[in-house]
């Protein structure tokens, strides 16, 4: 049982306190005295009957303003609230004294020590952790907190030593120790990742408002913040070194260089020198040397563009580098050391190339660790109007004139022309076309894109039924035609039928305004 008796500081009262105590036999186990003027009091457990005796001849002592029962005392509470902290904390926390022993271990540390509480009590520290010399930190004058890596059972930990200081009566502080918080590799760049995680800012340069595009985005800010090799996949013009700047700006190696290599572009007899560079004096008097992307790119992320491009002697020669992170430049002996994301793109069917051998089984699984696809603009029909607003506004500002506005039947024609050359084909031409126009308002003749087949998926329509490919052609010929004449009227005039009927046929397919 605890009282806390509020009194006044009066020279006498604990020894009156006390003696009652002793007169209703009450055994004490403890007390506590505050400054502010309260005492504590810790003895067993009594009775109602006792308890009614006990407190009014607490209360009728001199000096004493009030008394009632409480569930802990002072110290209990601070005891409590710690061995509850420390319960928790994921990192171990161990406390040590002046000679560097074990005082305290929370479950953590006794996990990671792999020994219990009573067992790591009275163990000396330092001998468990390697890389860092406790006993002569605490013999300093002044210790300091320190910063360590150590390594303990083969594992890297970052050892932060606090050191522990009393302030006595004088004044004057005194070294009793000190706690050491041991925090795994493994944690801390998961707080790094966590706190990257949380910047989305990095993809607000790519337009998704489609579902296939947002599901892309929403994977792409996991893969981003994770180390392994990423593969990014999609047709010509879709995107993909835009995607790949944005994982690498998101990433913990976003304030890294960002170096891109165009693995179609290179010559197979300069590949090397670009991707590894050559020492001073490899070639004639060239005494200078060069360092390659891959050195340029240590720290950073080195964008592989075109990897299925790569000649079968590049592959190997980089096979060697995902696998050790050193390499040789052109003409030396020693060997170089770099720490680099890899990003590839490709608009290929990697694992077809693997198939012909034309691509090393090995590299591509190397590559193949986390994967991105990005799907055709024709997939993404809810993005081509918010992209072709966005691009206009862009070249309108770029070219000094007020963004126009887009004729009635532009809309729906950009949103089911095919594009084959995707986002880089829109772009493009929207530019070519804000570059020629001469009034306010943007028309289909200015965009002058080639005409599409439309017998393009006559060749899927083939593997069905003859009514199932009559109407898929029905299907293809209404959607070509139907951004040319965008009423029900104007179309049922150029297919010559009835306006309802073609009104019933855009609602079956699912055209135009009649989508489902």
């Amino acid at each position: 049982m605890r009282l806390k008796v509020t009194c006044e500081d009066r020279l006498g009262l604990t020894r009156e306190l006390l003696d009652i105590l002793v007169e209703h036999h009450i055994d004490l186990r403890g007390i506590e005295i505050d400054i502010s003027g309260i005492i504590y009091l810790n003895f067993p457990t009594l009775d109602f009957a006792a308890l009614q005796h006990l407190l009014p001849a607490i209360r009728r002592t001199p000096g004493v303003f009030d008394v009632k029962t409480i569930a802990c005392m002072p110290s209990e509470q601070e005891h409590n609230a710690t061995r509850a902290l420390l319960k928790v904390l994921p990192d171990a926390v161990v406390a040590i004294d002046m000679q560097g022993k074990i005082t305290l271990a929370n479950d953590a540390a006794c996990s990671l020590l792999q020994q219990t509480t009573a067992q790591l009590l009275q163990q000396y520290l330092g001998p468990l952790l390697k890389g860092i010399h406790i006993s002569r930190w605490l013999e300093q004058a002044s210790p300091q907190p320190l910063n360590k890596k150590v390594t303990l059972e083969g594992e890297p930990y970052l050892a932060d030593l606090l050191p522990i200081w009393l302030t006595e009566e004088s004044g004057e502080q005194s070294l009793a120790g000190a706690v050491v918080v041991l925090k795994s590799a493994y944690r801390i760049g998961l707080h790094f990742k966590a706190m990257r995680s949380g910047d989305t800012g990095h993809f607000d340069g790519i337009i998704a408002h489609s579902p296939a595009m947002e599901k892309l985005l929403s994977e792409a800010k996991r893969l981003a913040t994770l180390g392994a090799p990423l593969l990014i996949k999609g047709e010509t013009g879709t995107g993909k070194e835009l995607l790949a700047r944005a994982c690498h700006q998101a990433s913990l190696r976003g304030e890294g260089p960002f170096i891109l290599l165009n693995c179609a572009a290179i010559p197979d007899t300069a590949a090397e020198n670009e991707l590894f560079g050559y020492a001073a004096g490899a070639f004639g008097n060239n005494m200078q040397g060069k360092r390659g992307v891959l050195e340029q790119a240590n720290g950073g992320t080195l964008l592989l563009d075109e990897i299925g491009e790569m000649s079968p002697l590049m592959q190997l020669k980089l096979l060697r580098v995902l696998q050790d992170g050193v390499f040789r430049r052109v003409g030396d002996e020693q060997e170089v050391k770099v720490d680099i994301r890899v990003i590839c793109t490709t608009q290929q069917d990697l694992a077809c190339l693997v198939q012909g051998g034309q691509f090393r089984q090995d590299l591509f699984y190397r590559l193949n660790v986390l994967n991105l696809h990005i799907p055709p603009l024709r997939e993404r029909q809810k993005d081509i109007l918010a992209l072709a607003l966005h691009f206009c506004t862009r070249f309108a500002a770029e070219l000094e004139r007020p963004r126009p506005r887009l004729a009635n039947n532009l809309s729906e024609y950009l949103q089911h022309y095919p594009w084959p050359g995707n986002v880089r084909q829109l772009r493009h031409c929207l530019y070519r076309a804000i570059s020629l126009l001469e009034g306010d308002e943007l028309s289909l003749a200015l965009l002058a894109l080639p005409e599409q087949n439309s017998l393009q998926g006559l060749d899927a329509l083939c593997e069905g039924s003859l009514d199932e490919a009559a109407k898929g052609f029905e299907r293809l010929l209404l959607e070509r035609l139907y951004p040319q004449f965008p009423s029900t009227r104007q179309l049922a005039k150029r297919l010559n039928i009835s306006h309802t009927a073609i009104a019933n046929k855009l609602k079956d397919y699912g055209i135009g305004k009649h989508k489902k």
